[in-house]
């Protein structure tokens, strides 16, 4: 098994967790039809359309 051979600094770890913190969560959109907040690339959840099209009947 593969072992270190000398120890990892402070400094290295903390740079390399550091990259985890950049990343941001996704933003969400107004659904152009029924103008909720809606993730991106995803189907509205409320009228169940997505591209302008009903792709999913809603009740």
């Amino acid at each position: 098994m593969a072992v270190p051979k000398r120890r990892t600094s402070k400094s290295k770890t903390k740079m390399r967790r550091a990259s985890n913190s950049k990343m941001v969560p996704t933003g969400f959109v107004e659904c152009p039809q029924c103008h909720e907040p809606k993730l991106p690339h995803r189907v509205c959840t409320s009228c169940g359309s997505y591209d302008g099209k009903e792709v999913v009947s809603v009740d």
